[in-house]
């Protein structure tokens, strides 16, 4: 992140702790945009992602005088709604809750250069191929949803919200080896369990 971000959000949680609230409107400002799209991208539903984002802000508002700077601004921001997020989605699988992804049509191993293409529906297809594609989807989400939780949870934040693993590894609060293991991992068992279910 720029480092003048990085200064200005420092500033402006300062303003907050002496008693600023328009500090607070522009760091929420600055970030909901952003702490909706990782939510959303975690959580697969528009409204659960506002919700979580919601909540966000209150355990922000709540706790700012806490920040203590060990981190950037953003990284203590995106880590709350993460967690949140889990929560969220959690308590929708325990419900049963219809959870759908915003996937990247586009699958790369940056470490060996090998891709899978994941064929999404295009709204410009017919209304057959539409209802083909849309298995395909409907087979894909399943998948990933089979994954446990760490490995589900780091191939959304690479590939929908693109993030480095240096960014995933400061979000998640572990180190970029576990993180690049786990990426691996993700993908390994994307691939296996697409493979199966073809051959079954």
């Amino acid at each position: 992140m720029d480092e003048k971000i990085k200064k200005e959000d420092l500033e402006l949680v300062k303003d907050f702790k002496n008693g600023s609230e328009e500090a607070f409107n522009q760091l929420i400002s600055r970030y909901a945009s952003k702490m909706f799209q990782t939510a959303y991208g975690l959580i697969g539903s528009r409204e659960d992602a506002e919700e979580v984002v919601q909540d966000a802000f209150v355990r922000i508002y709540k706790h700012l005088d806490q920040f203590r700077g060990d981190s950037s601004f953003s990284t203590w921001v995106y880590r709350i709604v993460v967690n949140l997020s889990r929560n969220k989605y959690q308590w929708n699988r325990r419900r049963g809750s219809d959870l759908t992804f915003s996937i990247s049509g586009d699958y790369r191993d940056d470490d060996d250069g090998r891709k899978e293409d994941f064929n999404l529906p295009d709204t410009k297809l017919g209304p057959l191929r539409i209802l083909e594609e849309a298995d395909e989807q409907k087979r894909i989400i399943q998948i990933m949803d089979s994954l446990p939780d760490k490995l589900r949870e780091v191939l959304l934040l690479r590939h929908i919200k693109e993030l480095s693993y240096e960014e995933i590894a400061s979000l998640l609060d572990c180190n970029l080896g576990t993180v690049k293991s786990r990426i691996a991992r993700a993908r390994e068992a994307m691939i296996e369990l697409m493979k199966k279910e073809k051959a079954a």
